[in-house]
């Protein structure tokens, strides 16, 4: 049997999806692959699903400055599995006029979420990456029924900066969502709150000013004290008798009871907030451990599983993957290095092509990765190389192909 190349990059950001990339370096290797796009839960999740064989499912929804925009889903009848990717109706790339980061919200993310439960979904993949928002999840939570209101009992309007004026939160309309399970897939570790947290960490990459990541903290924190006291999300994230108190605790609240004052500002224990990856895309992987009792899980890895590849590598005499860049950013858990582990657990060799490289030949090696080739090595122009991704990368491939597919 001859083996075949299997080619997984993931996109080249601003020029080519991943399908796009792993077509074209197909196109000039010319020896038979097999393409798997892949992603690590960000931008393109949901792409790099459905060329893996899952359907779109695409629908109207609220998006992040509260414009209606349509957004899809992957779906898979089979397993009644969504992969929801949080960047398809709550990304950076969905605001129409640049940051908004004291109102944005994830509420867009919460109705896609919505629409897959009531589509039979048995689990929920939710990719967190490219964010637009640092609402806490709260929009999310908000567009699965939940109710975040003041102290007079109105509703809180969109955004972050909004939950400092938070006094409870109502369960009782919440969407049955106890025989779903949901998995976060995110590389990311950080906390909620703190300098580590998500205000700080990722405020400013979304526009926030000094002044507006003290206005987020407070709202995030907010956001914590109340559901710490309020909903039982005390423990760890993933004790899941949690589900069974929140559920006591909204029954009590629905037979009248009054929790407005059972809390203060500060969470008295980190609880759910301080778990690693609370504060993935601003927060919104709190609101999937606290209301969703989500299980985070590494992204690429994951998504590896979900798509296949640990079959697919089994028939393979070489893995290409990529990236646009590879760069320091690529050895914390992006595609490409998730790619060289499952494929060294194959004993299958990787090399990578990408836009561009920073990473030296000793750091490749170290992630696994035999070599890298970049479009700046036949393009040093970045713009050019930018326009013509396309067919540089298929010169590029071909080069690849006379050093690594030589016939013995």
């Amino acid at each position: 049997m001859v083996q075949q190349v299997l080619v997984a990059p993931d996109k080249f950001k601003g020029s080519l999806t991943a399908a796009e990339v792993a077509a074209r370096v197909s196109a000039g290797l010319g020896v038979p692959t097999v393409e798997l796009p892949v992603a690590d839960g960000g931008d393109g999740t949901v792409d790099a699903a459905v060329a893996g064989g899952f359907s779109r499912v695409t629908i109207e929804v609220t998006g992040p400055t509260g414009e209606r925009i349509s957004a899809s889903y992957a779906w898979q009848d089979a397993a009644a599995t969504a992969v929801v990717e949080l960047a398809e109706a709550s990304g950076l790339r969905r605001l129409p006029g640049g940051h908004e980061p004291l109102t944005a919200t994830s509420h867009g993310t919460g109705e896609l979420i919505a629409d897959a439960v009531r589509r039979g979904a048995k689990r929920v993949v939710l990719g967190l990456g490219g964010s637009a928002c640092t609402d806490g999840g709260a929009g999310m939570a908000q567009a699965l029924g939940a109710r975040l209101l003041d102290a007079d009992g109105g509703d809180l309007p969109r955004g972050g900066a909004a939950l400092k004026e938070l006094a409870r939160i109502d369960l009782s309309g919440f969407v049955d969502v106890s025989g779903v399970e949901f998995v976060v897939a995110s590389d990311v570790d950080n906390p909620l709150l703190g300098p580590h947290g998500a205000a700080a960490v990722y405020g400013p990459q979304k526009g926030a000013t000094p002044d507006d990541v003290k206005t987020l903290e407070a709202g995030l924190t907010r956001l914590a004290a109340v559901a710490t006291a309020t909903h039982g999300l005390m423990g760890a994230p993933e004790r899941r008798s949690s589900r069974r108190e929140s559920e006591g605790r909204a029954n009590e609240e629905r037979s009248g009871r009054d929790h407005e004052h059972e809390h203060d500002d500060t969470p008295r224990a980190m609880g759910v907030a301080g778990a690693p990856g609370a504060g993935a895309a601003g927060g919104v992987g709190f609101a999937a451990l606290a209301f969703l009792h989500a299980e985070i899980r590494p992204g690429i890895g994951y998504l590896l599983d979900l798509l296949g590849f640990g079959e697919l590598v089994k028939d393979a005499r070489l893995v290409i993957t990529g990236e646009g860049s590879l760069d320091e950013q690529s050895l914390r858990g992006k595609a490409p290095v998730g790619v060289a582990r499952a494929a060294a657990e194959a004993g299958v060799p990787v090399v990578a092509v990408c836009g561009r490289r920073t990473l030296t030949d000793d750091e490749l090696r170290a992630a696994g990765i035999e070599a890298a080739y970049a479009l700046t090595d036949l393009e040093p122009d970045p713009e050019r190389c930018m326009a013509e991704a396309g067919p540089l990368l298929e010169r590029l491939a071909a080069r690849l192909a006379a050093v690594h597919l030589q016939e013995d």
